[in-house]
């Protein structure tokens, strides 16, 4: 999947997806970096980041991660600084809430 950043953003990127996220950063192809943003995985999952001028948050569309621990990730964000808006009862057997990241772009997180 992919999700737009605006140019020249990629550290604030790592800094929210790799660091806060515990994804890890794949390199893109060297055909490809000239355009900038970044690549990051985790498990199967693998997400895009990619330069969008002018840059639009998503507010509606968003990916949503599976994670292990809901509640530990959800303390992560709050402390450093992310709303957290919980969504639990909506989807049968699925604990989740939605954040956004540091560009604005809405991302859900759910535990099955």
């Amino acid at each position: 999947m992919q999700i737009a950043i605006p140019r020249g953003q990629e550290q604030l990127a790592r800094e929210f997806y790799g660091d806060l996220l515990g994804m890890t950063e794949i390199p893109k192809p060297v055909q490809l970096r000239q355009r900038g943003g970044c690549w990051f995985k985790s498990g199967t999952a693998v997400l895009h980041l990619g330069v969008e001028e002018p840059y639009v948050a998503a507010r509606k569309a968003h990916p949503a991660f599976l994670v292990e621990d809901l509640g530990e990730l959800q303390e992560r964000l709050t402390i450093a600084g992310y709303d957290c808006l919980r969504s639990d009862g909506e989807i049968s057997g699925v604990r989740r809430f939605h954040t956004r990241d540091a560009f604005g772009n809405r991302i859900e997180f759910q535990q099955l």
